[in-house]
């Protein structure tokens, strides 16, 4: 696969992901936020489990690590973090949803350095999450509305934490289990999980949920389109670019979510949460700005390693010299 279809993935999974944002609040009219979290993930964990089957993958956990990486991503990283998400965005916009939600990749390094001792603390860090938490303070007081706007950003937020900090519980553990058979459980609990808190919470069911069209189709498109096809897509790129390069969907996302939800939803957007989502992005810089630097050099040499030597040129170790053809000859950097 080239760049370019990297690139064309990327923009593809910007898309999905974008534009379920639009579907969740198109959703949220007729179903409850809770149940129909589950639903998503409902549809999402039946095609895992197919695809599992079809593969003739192994699909029993054997180790502890196993059912830790279940329970993890299905209660944290999809259970808590949906159930969060799709609350709070009862509260707000589809594009302002997105751009809180974009604060993700800022405290998860924070939490990083307090649970993997590996980790470190850097002035970067603090600053970058200083930042962010300005950026998500900003587009909550655009907003004025103490039990709205306000209310839906808090949720948002502890969203992208338990989203945060179930990624980062998943670094302390090797799986045994295939990928794929990985994540069919972990969707599968994951909806387990949303269908008990819903009806704890409101008593609600798929029995008693009137159907529309237009709700059906909003379900649809997020269990086939935006979770089981976009986590498999996510997981795709990620193998080929890296995390510091898939990580970057946090803000494409934004941008697509904004602009669909003002095209097909009609939903506005104040200068004061566009400055919110600047400051978030800058604080992402900051607290990733040494993976960046490493992903910027990376790219910098392999340019340099894939372009055609002069014929003073030789390469040794991936690095480029000039010759010089005297009495005897040197070897220095090339420019």
């Amino acid at each position: 696969m080239t760049k370019t279809e990297d690139v064309l993935l990327f923009g593809v999974l910007a898309l999905v992901w974008g534009t379920a944002f639009t579907a969740i609040e198109v959703g949220l009219e007729t179903l409850p936020p809770l149940l129909f979290a589950a639903a998503r993930l409902d549809i999402a964990a039946v095609i895992f489990v197919g695809a599992v089957l079809l593969g003739r993958l192994r699909w029993r956990p054997r180790t502890k690590a196993d059912l830790a990486l279940i329970l993890s991503n299905g209660i944290l990283v999809i259970g808590a973090h949906f159930a969060f998400s799709f609350i709070g965005q009862s509260y707000v916009t589809s594009g302002v949803a997105a751009i809180v939600l974009s604060f993700t990749p800022i405290i998860t390094p924070i939490i990083a350095i307090r649970v993997l001792s590996t980790e470190r603390i850097y002035v970067t860090d603090v600053v970058g999450l200083c930042a962010g938490l300005a950026g998500v303070i900003a587009i909550a007081i655009a907003g004025g509305s103490v039990d709205g706007q306000l209310l839906g950003i808090g949720l948002l937020l502890a969203s992208a934490v338990v989203f945060a900090l179930g990624s980062v519980l998943t670094e302390r553990w090797s799986a045994d289990l295939p990928t794929m058979a990985l994540h069919a459980w972990a969707m599968g609990t994951g909806a387990v999980f949303l269908h008990v808190t819903a009806y704890a919470y409101s008593g609600a069911t798929l029995r008693n949920v009137t159907w529309t069209p237009s709700a059906a189709a909003a379900l649809t498109y997020l269990g086939v389109f935006a979770t089981a096809g976009g986590f498999l897509l996510y997981f795709t790129l990620l193998e080929r670019t890296g995390a510091t390069n898939i990580s970057l969907i946090n803000y494409a996302t934004p941008i697509v979510a904004t602009v669909f939800g003002a095209a097909l939803l009609g939903e506005g957007i104040t200068m004061a949460t566009v400055a919110g989502f600047a400051l978030i992005v800058v604080g992402f810089a900051l607290c990733n700005i040494r993976p960046l630097w490493r992903l910027t050099r990376a790219t910098s040499n392999t340019a340099d390693h894939d372009r055609l030597l002069e014929r003073d040129e030789v390469r040794i170790q991936g690095n480029v010299y000039k010759t010089e053809t005297d009495s005897q000859t040197s070897l220095q950097p090339g420019d």
